[in-house]
């Protein structure tokens, strides 16, 4: 009975640790968007009344949404779980999209400098995976005598 129980207890913990680590990527999601809101010149602003934090929570969350307002638009980033949103103009709003790009391009730009860097180790001078002699590739195993 005991090895069960370990096992059990051994998935239990490797269950939460999964759910910690995408949590935690999440959240480092949303801390990245909230960061290039700011850096794009939105403005943090806090609801005062039931009225205010009642749209905050109608807002759909993880999005930027455009509001029409006395003839003006405005883009809004509702932070409900900090009862908060990010407001900004048109202005703010293609920095913000700019400043997504260049993070896009960014990461691209390093994922191919990533494969570029490995094209450079000539793996194909090292034989390969399976493409060697024998079963056991032609470093190793039982040759032909």
């Amino acid at each position: 009975m005991k090895p069960i129980r370990c096992i059990f207890l051994i998935s239990i913990a490797a269950g939460y640790t999964v759910l910690l680590l995408g949590c935690a990527t999440t959240q480092t999601s949303t801390q990245n968007r909230e960061s290039m809101l700011v850096a794009s010149g939105f403005k943090v602003i806090t609801p005062k009344t039931a009225a205010q934090k009642q749209k905050l929570q109608n807002l759909p969350p993880g999005k930027v949404t455009m509001v029409q307002k006395s003839g003006k638009t405005y883009y809004i980033f509702p932070d409900p779980a900090h009862n908060q949103a990010y407001i900004g103009g048109p202005k703010q709003y293609r920095q913000y999209q700019q400043l997504r790009a260049d993070n896009r391009l960014a990461n691209e730009n390093l994922e191919s400098a990533e494969m570029y860097q490995d094209a450079e180790m000539q793996w194909s001078l090292w034989g390969g995976w399976g493409a060697g002699e024998g079963v056991f590739g032609p470093m190793g195993g039982p040759g032909p005598y």
